[in-house]
């Protein structure tokens, strides 16, 4: 077995209502008096309701440009040496909360995260995914130290976009999929990557159980259990899957897949988890689980999640289009080839997407 290393968990995690009030008390017991605070302009706008008055911390703000790229990081930690920050606090979504933790480690300072969307779980894990200006997937990047405070006010999710959500939902429903392709036939599994294992299926279990139930309470606007549960599956639980198997535990086709999504400018409008749960079917297709298909595609029609390339927005689907997705996804480098399954090419790869689109229909 390849050496692992464990990342299981941000050092605090509190999840309640007007969690933000406690803010300050936990930037103080950090030694933490002076922040910055980095944001999009509508997760701003989004957290601003709930954002606490700070009194005994000198902090400033920034908004964000649009991508966690290595220009933005750059730009970032120059802020941070020029201005002798000893904490940043990150307020938005998947991207945003990336860039964070990225100039945190390149900086040497704290990262506090106060997500705005329940999209993926960034507020747990200690990596980001880099991307360049246009938005085209480039690489991640996984840090030696996790996140010192990850702080969510349950209602400034429940007013988020309901699509975000259900990117989300998708993304994290990934995780037992990609995690089960590497780690079913491993011997003698280690205690963490039995946890691991464990949360994969935790998440796939609680997202089919509680998704409909959570899209209800985004519908009336008042908080619900199935809500709460979705939320940390989410987050927390999609968290641990990578945290405890490392490597094992954090992605493999789908997630190829949605890199190769990413070549083609039709697709830039599609969120992260839709394009990542179109690729749950096409890694299934080369596993050649065609019943586990047959078993999520009602579970996708009825939340909206994309079955065919045509429901991803890519009205011709031509030869030279599927060429390119499965080029990016079959690169030397895409975590595609951790599957323990034979080699897949290019080939194996456009036959799966070919194949989807029949039983799509």
């Amino acid at each position: 077995m390849q050496t692992f290393s464990v990342h299981g968990a941000p050092s605090e995690y509190i999840l309640q209502e007007d969690a933000l009030e406690l803010l300050e008390q936990k930037l103080l017991e950090r030694g933490l008096k002076k922040v910055l605070i980095v944001h999009g302009t509508k997760s701003w706008q989004a957290a601003r309701a709930y954002w606490p008055t700070l009194s005994a911390v000198n902090y400033d703000e920034h908004t964000y440009r649009g991508e966690c790229s290595i220009e933005e990081i750059e730009e970032l930690a120059g802020i941070l040496y020029e201005h002798n920050y000893d904490g940043v606090i990150g307020v938005g979504g998947g991207k945003v909360l990336d860039l964070v933790k990225a100039v945190c480690d390149k900086t040497r300072v704290q990262a506090i995260l106060v997500p705005t969307l329940a999209s993926n779980c960034s507020p747990w894990t200690p990596l980001s995914v880099l991307y360049d200006q246009s938005g085209a997937f480039i690489r991640y990047d996984v840090y030696p130290v996790c996140t010192s405070l990850v702080l969510i006010e349950p209602n400034i999710l429940l007013q988020g976009p309901k699509e975000m959500f259900i990117a989300g939902i998708g993304d994290t429903l990934a995780k037992w999929y990609e995690a089960d392709v590497q780690m079913a036939k491993l011997p003698n599994k280690p205690v963490p990557l039995q946890v691991s294992y464990y949360t994969a299926r935790q998440c796939k279990e609680l997202i089919l159980k509680h998704s409909e139930g959570a899209i209800q309470a985004i519908h009336e606007g008042v908080l619900n259990d199935d809500f709460i549960k979705v939320v940390e599956t989410i987050i927390a639980l999609g968290g641990m899957v990578g945290g405890f198997g490392d490597h094992y535990g954090r992605i493999a086709g789908a997630h190829s897949i949605h890199n190769g999504l990413t070549v083609l400018d039709e697709t830039h409008h599609v969120l992260h988890g839709e394009k990542v749960a179109y690729g749950i079917l096409v890694q299934l297709i080369i596993e050649e689980k065609k019943s586990e298909i047959d078993y999520l595609l009602p579970f996708y029609q009825r939340l909206g999640l994309p079955c065919s390339l045509k429901e991803l927005g890519i009205q011709e689907v031509t030869e030279i289009v599927v060429q390119k997705i499965a080029e990016k996804a079959t690169l030397k480098e895409e975590s595609i080839h951790v599957m323990p399954i034979g080699i897949i090419d290019e080939n194996r790869v456009k036959k799966a997407i070919c194949d989807l689109e029949g039983i799509a229909k």
